[in-house]
């Protein structure tokens, strides 16, 4: 009883909420470190995209033809189609999307109280209801940022229209389409990334409890390096469970968005047309850029996350 008081005490020392941080601090900073993050990795993200638009005769069939194709034709900037409108849009998408996620994850711990649940269990139902509220709330920024970066992404691959910019894409999509079009895919994209990043908080949430029981000596104040390799941990077992369970709705939703201004395809099209191409296994197509996209991006999210909040945390 003493042992796992002493575990769950240590453990919540490394936690800082919202209620404990310097909101303007967290915000600048934090723009900063999620964009460098995003330079980072971006270029899987244009690799997935390409590979799950693909048409049934394209000649590049894996992440390595596709990266060789695109340096060969664009060079490096061929790796960064789409980025400007990424990273503009990232910085409002973020706000909405942390100032969501730790004020619904205080709401959400403080109202399961109560219930005596377990550590593990009470990360878990926490950090998920805020994962999937923070997710829902930023769609309304995210989407058409979505949309236009992935236009730009797959241009003029597998006969998919070419742009000047983010702004010519904007234009062309308002023109065709009105407003809405901006929006297609919306409540695919809610249903991609809120169940996504319910799952992947809920995961990072109740593994990083699960897996330092195994490594806490029961030492009162434990190490940095500890903390960090429990949130690494932690952070790859959340990317990897939300891969897994998302990739088929993220696919048909990449499709649906970069489909033509002339063309009006449904949901119901897509699916049949991936199943029609390679079967089931379509639904998984760019799994490997994703699975280690959101793996890398994951671990380094949310190394960077709790770094930020370290440095963002008001003195006592």
């Amino acid at each position: 009883m003493d042992t796992a008081g002493i575990q769950k005490q240590s453990f919540g020392q490394t936690e800082i909420n919202w209620d404990k941080l310097q909101k303007t601090k967290f915000y600048v900073v934090g723009a900063g470190i999620f964009s460098g993050i995003t330079v980072a990795l971006y270029p899987m993200s244009v690799v997935k995209t390409r590979l799950q638009v693909a048409s049934p005769d394209a000649v590049e069939k894996n992440a390595l033809s596709v990266i060789k194709g695109l340096l060969k034709t664009d060079g490096i900037p061929g790796l960064y189609k789409g980025f400007g409108t990424v990273v503009t849009g990232a910085i409002p998408t973020r706000i909405i999307f942390l100032t969501a996620l730790e004020t619904t994850k205080l709401t959400a711990l403080k109202m399961l109280a109560p219930f005596k649940l377990s550590e593990p269990t009470q990360a878990a139902v926490a950090n998920g209801v805020a994962g999937l509220m923070a997710s829902f709330c930023s769609q309304a920024v995210f989407v058409p940022v979505d949309v236009v970066s992935q236009k730009l992404m797959v241009q003029g691959y597998s006969g998919h229209a070419a742009y000047t910019g983010g702004l010519d894409v904007v234009r062309k999509v308002v023109k065709s389409d009105g407003i809405r079009g901006l929006y297609r895919g919306f409540w695919l994209s809610v249903l991609t990334y809120s169940p996504s990043s319910a799952v992947w908080w809920a995961t990072y949430g109740a593994s990083q409890r699960v897996i330092w029981r195994f490594l806490d000596d029961g030492n009162a104040a434990p190490t940095k390096g500890k903390i960090i390799l429990v949130q690494a941990a932690g952070g790859i077992s959340a990317g990897a469970t939300s891969t897994c369970v998302t990739t088929p709705l993220d696919t048909i939703k990449t499709r649906l968005q970069v489909t033509g201004h002339d063309k009006r395809t449904t949901t119901k099209q897509v699916v049949r047309s991936l199943i029609a191409d390679d079967g089931w296994i379509g639904f998984y197509r760019g799994f490997g850029p994703r699975f280690f996209t959101m793996s890398a991006y994951g671990t380094s999210m949310i190394l960077a996350y709790e770094y930020l909040k370290r440095v963002c945390a008001k003195d006592d």
